[in-house]
């Protein structure tokens, strides 16, 4: 079937914003065709590559960020924060398994958000349901409500600022293995897991002393110095995903630069709609979300459709089952695309599955995030194939937002104190960090 990137307009479609004034959103899709670039091609090749390495046990991936990004927190300490949190993740797992890690965040371009509801309800009055910052806004009102296509332009130039300083994050020493120490979150130093990290540090800086004294240093060794971090999101809101689709002057192929990997949420996955037809033609690394509702010959046909050529690296399996399915739901799934031989890559996103609401708030608790987890690699472990990696929803924040965990006891009473999320509970910095260090014990065994 012939492919462009406005095909998905002939297909059904779900999870997308009502723009009444048609002539102003056709205006700014035209404006955003006509911005550079946020990622190059070559940068999402690299992705795909480093994938591929994840797939067969050689590296270990670390995804995460905000459930959604918002115009109003913007600022560069909270992304700095994230970056941070990342690289302590990354540092704890890399230093136990002697993996290298592929770190991937949730940020420049996360702003849509799928809803169960078109329509929200509070006190008789009923408005449109909140869609993330690039469709409307979070305020209750109907003006805030109504989707506006100029909020595309403004969620474009939020992401390119973010690019920017990340580019600069990674580049311009913070990433280097002799600052470990720095990347501890003020919030954090004095907490037990704080403690922990800083533990693991100093053996980071004995290692380093050593490598020095053999002539290694970050002066002539870029990799000590230096890291990457992707970036990644929902393609949810495909007016802006095709705008920001471009031919590569390299291969000629399609790549869409808004992100260096998409990915299709488990509601919009179905495979005669919008979502799929528009990812089965760009060349970038792609993920699918993998929830309950999926049946083996389905996940079969989705995976054939979305990597037809069965590349390795191209294909990141995102399951979200919850602590109480994953056991029986998963592992047929695993099994047909295994012996399907289809080259895939699994991940776990331990939060969408385990959403509950207490007191008013949606919540998460710790513990059924753990335990999807260490579902997820032991189920790979009997099937003899490869756990390559965890997606969360997380902030560098010290907020309230998922309850429990040994490092940061929040209870059903506390979430109410910094409950900040735009969307949905993420995990805070401590509760990050436990997971992490949860992870290095899972390769230490």
């Amino acid at each position: 079937m012939s492919w462009s990137p406005s095909s998905w307009r002939d297909f059904p479609i779900k999870q997308q914003p009502v723009y009444e004034d048609r002539d102003e959103l056709k205006r700014v899709e035209e404006e955003l065709r006509s911005f550079p670039p946020l990622i190059f091609a070559g940068e999402a090749r690299n992705l795909k590559k480093e994938l591929a390495r994840a797939a067969k046990g050689e590296a270990f991936i670390v995804q995460g960020g905000d459930c959604a990004e918002s115009f109003s927190a913007f600022n560069g300490d909270t992304i700095k924060n994230l970056f941070k949190l990342i690289l302590q993740m990354s540092v704890v797992i890399a230093y136990s398994s002697g993996k290298a890690t592929i770190k991937i965040g949730r940020v420049a371009g996360q702003f849509a958000k799928p809803r169960s509801s078109d329509f929200e309800e509070k006190d008789g009055v009923k408005l449109p349901s909140y869609r993330g910052d690039i469709i409307n806004d979070i305020a209750f009102d109907e003006e805030a409500r109504k989707a506006d296509p100029k909020r595309m332009i403004r969620a474009y130039f939020q992401s390119a600022a973010t690019m920017n300083l990340l580019r600069a994050f990674s580049r311009g020493g913070l990433a280097d293995l002799n600052e470990v120490h720095r990347w501890n979150l003020d919030f954090i130093k004095n907490h037990p897991i704080g403690k922990k990290y800083e533990e693991l540090s100093s053996q980071i800086d004995k290692a380093m002393k050593f490598l020095k004294a053999a002539g290694v240093t970050s002066e002539n060794t870029p990799q000590l110095r230096q890291t990457t971090l992707y970036t990644s999101h929902e393609a949810l809101l495909l007016n802006y995903e095709e705008a920001l689709t471009r031919i590569d002057s390299i291969t000629g192929d399609y790549y869409n630069t808004s992100a260096h990997m998409l990915w299709i949420g488990d509601r919009t996955r179905d495979l005669d709609g919008a979502h799929i037809e528009y990812f089965r033609g760009i060349k970038n690394p792609i993920g699918c979300k993998v929830g309950p509702s999926m049946k083996p010959d389905e996940l079969v046909e989705l995976v054939k459709v979305l990597n037809p050529e069965n590349e390795e690296g191209k294909l990141n399996l995102i399951v979200r089952m919850g602590a109480k399915k994953i056991d029986e739901l998963f592992p047929p799934l695993l099994r047909a695309v295994r012996d399907a031989n289809l080259n895939v890559v699994w991940t776990i996103d331990p939060m969408h599955g385990n959403v509950e609401k207490i007191n008013g708030f949606k919540t998460r608790d710790f513990e059924n995030i753990l335990s999807e987890v260490k579902s997820f690699f032991n189920i790979h472990k009997q099937e003899g194939t490869i756990a390559a990696g965890v997606h969360l929803e997380m902030t560098g924040e010290d907020v309230t937002e998922c309850t429990g965990s040994t490092s940061c006891p929040i209870t059903p009473d506390d979430l109410s104190d910094r409950y900040h999320t735009q969307c949905d509970p993420r995990l805070n910095a401590k509760q990050a960090l436990e997971l992490a260090f949860m992870l290095a014990e899972t390769f230490e065994s």
